[in-house]
């Protein structure tokens, strides 16, 4: 698939195979669906161009940004002249073959190392962490949605409801991608209502409120210099200039963070890019803002400064990962993709394109524009400045009374609840995070957010409320 989108790149640029042939880098986005150690040697290999360099990026939705800013950074030093960034995966196709009990016809795994390895692949959580079951996006972010829900008020119902309306716009969108994996967009009202074809996975979140990873999906894209270019005949209505990019990173373990509910990093990181654009959030007239969840972009709106509720604002050029399709770590690359057609269409006109890795934890921001640049490319690295915001110490394995912050239960098949994390604040402003098994409080926490009510850690990994 990857060849295959990387040729149609080349042909949408008017250059063709003289723009392959140009390329000194191939850098692919970290493939899920099978693990290659270079996989852009293989591609290459396909078609039949020999590039100076093979990236390839660690495993984190922030990859594609992150490969894209690396590549125009290098064109832009003059280190290369033209690159290509693709990303594929075949979840869909993997998951239909472990369903029949047989194996895709793919190429053997490799063992040679890329040029260059991009990214972090520290682990995401600690053992406390994982111990209390938060150990998967679809147990975390549900977190942080309860932290959302305890501060926005009102019942599970109302909040789910906000949530199916925010959805549903994301599902308009899609439905109107030619590219997206779903293409019949559900309402409002069948995003948040739980049903046979839309359980409850976990509190507070249906099915269709999640990342649809199984799906078959690739995206690429060719950068290169302006003088490559005019060289080859790109038409300028093709041209989409990289104007900024920003990365910062959350203090890495959900644990130590200040809030559930809030992600500063991610403001540092989008607000860089935009501000070395000479943007802000309202300039920016076309968004895709990373809707791996609900709360992702509402997390993400509240540091822009953007009113997710206001449904004049499109936050998306592709449907999201839930409609559009959400793809391994390959998401970022296919909202580049529309956001450059977007751009091609509205010339003048400027987008901001966010992207994020496991836990809001790692985040990439790229600022795009189809009028040429009057400043110089610039790269905003706010890792450091975000290592300095507030945070909590982690207690773990402590016991004793706290104050309830948030919570969440996952659901079986049939819709019943098996497992609650928790998490509460010690006196001290210290953080716990436990489980729960117990029938009551697996009930009661979808009532009304258990948030500042007194609770009990035991201290062996599992907490009640007192």
């Amino acid at each position: 698939m990857c060849a295959e989108v990387i040729n149609s790149a080349s042909h949408d640029s008017g250059a063709g195979g003289a723009l392959l042939g140009r390329a000194g880098a191939l850098g692919v986005v970290d493939i899920a669906s099978r693990r290659w150690a270079d996989p852009a040697s293989l591609i290459a290999k396909q078609l039949g161009i020999e590039p100076q360099l093979t990236l390839r990026t660690e495993l984190g939705g922030d990859g594609p940004l992150r490969l894209i800013a690396e590549l125009s950074e290098r064109i832009a030093s003059g280190e290369l002249d033209c690159a290509i960034v693709c990303g594929a995966e075949a979840l869909a196709t993997l998951a239909k073959a472990m369903a029949d009990g047989t194996e895709p016809d793919w190429p053997a795994a490799d063992t040679a190392a890329p040029s260059v390895l991009l990214g972090s692949d520290r682990a995401p959580a600690t053992d406390a962490e994982n111990a209390a079951n938060m150990i998967a996006p679809i147990i975390v972010y549900p977190l942080f949605e309860y932290a959302l829900w305890a501060d926005q008020g009102g019942t599970i119902e109302q909040h789910r409801e906000r949530l199916g309306a925010l959805w549903e716009r994301f599902a308009i969108v899609a439905d109107s991608n030619p590219y997206a994996w779903t293409q019949e967009p559900p309402t409002a009202s069948e995003i948040a209502t739980a049903s046979p074809r839309n359980r409850l996975v976990t509190l507070p979140y249906t099915k269709l409120l999640n990342s649809n990873i199984q799906t078959d999906q690739a995206a690429a894209m060719i950068i290169c210099s302006q003088e490559v270019a005019i060289e080859l005949g790109v038409a300028n209505d093709r041209w989409v200039f990289p104007l900024a990019f920003g990365q910062a990173e959350e203090h890495w373990f959900v644990s130590s963070r200040d809030r559930l509910d809030r992600s500063p990093a991610m403001g540092l990181a989008a607000r860089g890019a935009l501000g070395a654009a000479g943007l802000d959030g309202d300039d920016a007239a076309h968004l895709d803002i990373y809707s791996c969840f609900p709360s992702a972009v509402q997390m993400a709106c509240h540091e822009l400064g953007i009113d997710p509720w206001n449904e004049s604002r499109p936050l998306t050029v592709t449907g999201g990962l839930s409609f559009a399709g959400g793809p391994g770590n390959n998401y970022a690359t296919h909202a580049v993709c529309s956001l450059v057609e977007r751009l091609r269409e509205d010339p003048g006109s400027s987008g901001l394109s966010t992207a994020v890795g496991w836990y809001m934890t790692k985040h990439a921001a790229a600022v795009f524009a189809a009028g040429e640049p009057q400043r110089p490319l610039t790269s905003v690295d706010a890792r450091a400045e975000a290592g300095e915001l507030p945070s909590r110490q982690m207690a773990e394995g402590r016991s004793g009374s706290a104050t309830a912050e948030a919570a969440t239960v996952v659901y079986d098949r049939e819709g019943q609840p098996t497992v609650a994390t928790l998490t509460g604040i010690f006196e001290d402003g210290s953080r716990g995070v436990a489980q729960s098994t117990e029938a009551g409080l697996l009930s009661q926490l979808a009532d009304e957010p258990i948030t500042g009510q007194p609770m009990k850690f035991a201290g062996d990994g599992t907490a009640a409320l007192a």
